[in-house]
């Protein structure tokens, strides 16, 4: 494109956006006119109910009559509840992504001889086509690795011959052939950025299948492969708490759409990774370390209370960080005392930090998680409380397990395909109908006007 074109579009787009905005902008009275539910949840943060789910259950509040009380996060997979998961696996030395795969795909915890054939399943799945790295990871690397692995997923789906069976055999073989390449489609996509963009050397190592899933992604990632038992631990638990979510979240709602619509799974995996990528949904986790880094350089003394508060309530007066008014990592549309996430990766957290020289920078995190929710409840109207949630302490893990930032969504995005997938098949299996809401119109009628008249 020659600069005058580029330079008439960029004219043209800038006059006509503002008419678009003029004429876009709709009054807010008239949502609580009409009773539109704003981002699909009433004035007390309750979701309006657009479907039923058994993969999964997030418990924020106690329902006694027609009051619902705020009370300690409960978060539930399959009917078990997360800390009982984590503990298990955890407690026995055990690495927890695959058994927790397992779980959500197929309602049930493996047996000992379910779990070893389920990861001979998976790494039998995670080849990818010939020369794919090369010629679709390879070429026009982006630094936005959502959108190489979506560029990714989509390719993908022109090497299967049975893109468009729905049937649970055969969408089940495509979500065990996505959740398995998730990890190579990730780190290869960085890489191929690192290399091509920033002119650092190339490495490309395979996948080994005695390793598990975490312990495969940091020796992918890292150029001479090696890592410690602790940190692959830690990024095998971060995987199992990110894994799923509820129908409800945007990603997997958004897999729920496109699935009911009837188009295949790449499609619809693809779409879900896009949602993600927002920063009001899975890129939160970038913002967060971006935050507490600004804190650093403007908090004279991080251990001062007073001096920490005052500044955060700048941040939230829209004077400090990004003036945006939002201290990141706190709040949750669901729970409200308590994300129990949270609670379960703050105990790992304090781990790594200890064994990475760390404890300054977690008694920071540790410090605002206690002030924010005061400073927040001061200066808002809260119907419900606030609570750190798990995007507050990942991005700090992943900072210190050595994971660059344009890694952080996409970790998040190769654990949760697995709550994407689960979803899928049960969208599949028990709907019959496409998801389709109502809007309230209130466009104004028009007379039509020749051309030669307006």
């Amino acid at each position: 494109m020659q600069d005058t074109d580029k330079e008439m579009i960029e004219n043209y787009t800038e006059k006509y956006s503002k008419l678009c905005e003029a004429n876009g902008l709709i009054d807010k009275n008239l949502f609580d006119l009409y009773g539109v539910k704003r981002g699909l949840r009433d004035i007390n943060g309750k979701g309006v109910l657009a479907g039923i789910t058994k993969v999964s259950q997030i418990k924020g509040f106690e329902e006694q009559g027609d009051q619902r009380i705020p009370c300690e996060g409960k978060l539930y997979y399959r009917g078990y509840d997360i800390n009982d998961l984590v503990n298990g696996f955890t407690s026995n030395n055990r690495f927890g992504c695959e058994e927790i795969t397992y779980l959500l795909l197929f309602s049930a915890l493996p047996t000992k001889e379910q779990l070893a054939e389920f990861k001979e399943i998976l790494a039998a799945s995670w080849d990818l086509p010939k020369n794919f790295v090369r010629d679709v990871i390879m070429k026009a690397p982006s630094k936005d690795i959502m959108n190489s692995m979506t560029k990714s997923v989509l390719t993908l789906a022109s090497y299967d011959d049975k893109i468009d069976d729905l049937g649970s055999d055969n969408v089940l073989r495509q979500c065990l052939n996505l959740i398995s390449t998730f990890p190579r489609l990730a780190v290869y996509a960085y890489h191929a950025h690192n290399h091509y963009d920033l002119d650092n050397s190339l490495y490309i190592h395979r996948p080994n299948k005695n390793l598990s899933v975490a312990e495969n992604i940091l020796h992918m990632l890292r150029p001479d492969t090696e890592y410690t038992e602790l940190e692959a631990k830690i990024l095998d638990a971060a995987l199992v708490l990110h894994m799923e979510h509820g129908g409800g979240n945007n990603s997997t709602f958004t897999t729920r759409v496109i699935t009911s619509a009837g188009s295949d799974t790449y499609s619809a995996i693809a779409a879900a990774i896009l949602s993600l990528k927002g920063p009001k949904h899975g890129g939160a986790s970038n913002k967060v370390p971006d935050m507490m880094q600004n804190i650093k350089d403007n908090v004279t003394d991080p251990t001062d209370e007073e001096e920490v508060r005052h500044y955060l309530t700048k941040i939230l007066d829209k004077q400090a960080f990004d003036r945006r008014g939002l201290i990141y990592g706190m709040g949750h549309a669901v729970y409200t005392l308590s994300d129990p996430r949270a609670l379960i990766f703050k105990g790992f957290v304090k781990k790594l930090a200890e064994a990475k020289g760390r404890q300054a920078d977690f008694a920071l995190y540790s410090l605002i998680e206690r002030l924010a929710p005061e400073v927040i409840g001061a200066k808002r109207r809260i119907y419900k409380g606030v609570c750190v949630n798990i995007d507050y302490y990942s991005g700090f893990v992943y900072n210190m397990l050595g994971i660059p930032m344009q890694l952080y969504t996409p970790m998040f995005a190769t654990a949760r395909i697995v709550g994407w997938s689960a979803h899928r098949l049960e969208e599949l299996i028990n709907a019959d109908k496409i998801i389709r809401p109502a809007y309230k119109s209130i466009v104004t009628l028009n007379e039509y006007v020749d051309i030669e008249e307006r």
